[in-house]
């Protein structure tokens, strides 16, 4: 998969620019501040539909304008797509090969991407919201019917939490308990999926980790479900009845507090370093080699699912990436897959690197330079 072109109109710092990407490797120089980021974070939203840094499109739309516009062609094992995504006051229009599309859930996907950025750190030390975001994003570009199971499912959960902040409701109140079925019916599909994806991204990541710390630690992860007796090999039906009897037993503690306790909103990723928990046990440098180790198994995850490698997106990071095995690996991928590299300086990076495409970005502008 490559990416061949994109533009940007009206996007955070861009009032009008393109880039036109090499299928290799393509760098981004730039001072801090004059929109290196914007540009990989313009291909991010494009392929998953999310930004990682804003959760509001006000965020990502230039100063004192109303709207903003994304362009982005790519070509596929499946053929060429021309993605557009607009940004406006009443919401979000995206078009595939000039076609409109009606859901944001059927335009994902189409493009593949795996960026590494510094908050890569989070995926770690940070909150279990941040590695459902990851296992949602994943999942996303993947599986189209995982974002179907997942939108229905969280409208479900606003639904149910909004009607158990209502008053006068009692524990066998009848809509609640259809919100429950909905709950239950999507929320197995999404947990299932979810099991699914982790059971063989983690052989990948494990053997990553082993060959970066030389076989020093052993890494492992597992997927800790807020729904009592879920475990990996369970049929989503199986998985669909243990949520219909979490949601009924939890249902008198829902009411008194006004909240769902149990569901794939509530699950994490336990993440291990030679069977202790790596919050605790982990030191920064090993909390950076997982999760490097996290996101070179994505790609070569996708590779199998999809039978092409995603476009790498690196914001930054080569700077921080000290061992000399680690940032190996990450230029290692880089030369066979497309990557769009951002830094503050080309000096031994261009060095490294054997053939680049070189990009100057200064206050929203992008220029080409010969290399």
């Amino acid at each position: 998969m490559n990416i061949r072109r994109v533009e940007m109109h009206d996007f955070r710092n861009y009032a009008a620019a393109a880039l036109e990407l090499s299928p290799g490797v393509n760098v981004l120089v730039g001072e801090n501040g004059q929109g290196k980021t914007n540009a990989l974070e313009a291909m991010l939203l494009i392929a998953v539909g999310k930004s990682h840094r804003a959760y509001r499109d006000r965020d990502l739309i230039r100063w004192e304008k109303d709207r903003a516009r994304i362009l982005l062609e790519a070509s596929t094992r499946y053929g060429d797509r021309r993605l557009t995504l607009e940004l406006g006051p009443e919401g979000r229009r995206a078009f595939a090969n000039g076609v409109q599309v009606g859901r944001m859930t059927e335009f994902v996907g189409q493009v593949q991407v795996v960026l590494f950025a510094p908050e890569d750190l989070d995926l770690v030390k940070g909150s279990p919201r941040v590695r459902r975001r990851f296992l949602d994003t994943e999942l996303g570009q993947m599986e189209p019917l995982y974002l179907h199971h997942l939108s229905l499912y969280n409208r479900a959960l606003l639904q149910r939490n909004r009607w158990l902040k209502s008053s006068g409701l009692s524990p066998d109140d009848g809509v609640l308990a259809t919100f429950d079925e909905q709950i239950a019916f999507h929320g197995a599909h999404v947990i299932h999926r979810r099991l699914r994806f982790l059971a063989r991204l983690r052989a990948y990541a494990a053997r990553i980790y082993s060959d970066i710390a030389s076989g020093r630690e052993q890494f492992a992860l597992s997927y800790r479900s807020s729904v009592l007796g879920v475990e990996e090999g369970m049929t989503v039906e199986q998985i669909e009845g243990a949520v219909q009897r979490a949601l009924e037993r939890n249902r008198a503690q829902d009411l008194r507090f006004g909240t769902t306790s149990a569901g794939p909103h509530r699950d994490d990723i336990l993440l291990f370093l030679d069977g202790r928990e790596v919050h605790t046990a982990a030191s920064q440098g090993q909390q950076r080699t997982i999760a490097l180790s996290l996101r070179l198994a994505e790609i070569d995850f996708m590779h199998e699912e999809l039978g092409e490698y995603p476009v790498l997106l690196l914001d930054d990071v080569l700077s921080e990436l000290d061992d000399l095995r680690q940032r190996n690996l990450v230029l290692g991928m880089s030369r066979k897959v497309q990557t769009v590299i951002t830094t503050t300086s080309l000096n031994r990076l261009g060095q490294e690197l054997d053939d680049f495409r070189l990009f100057r970005v200064c206050s929203g502008i992008i220029a080409e330079e010969r290399v």
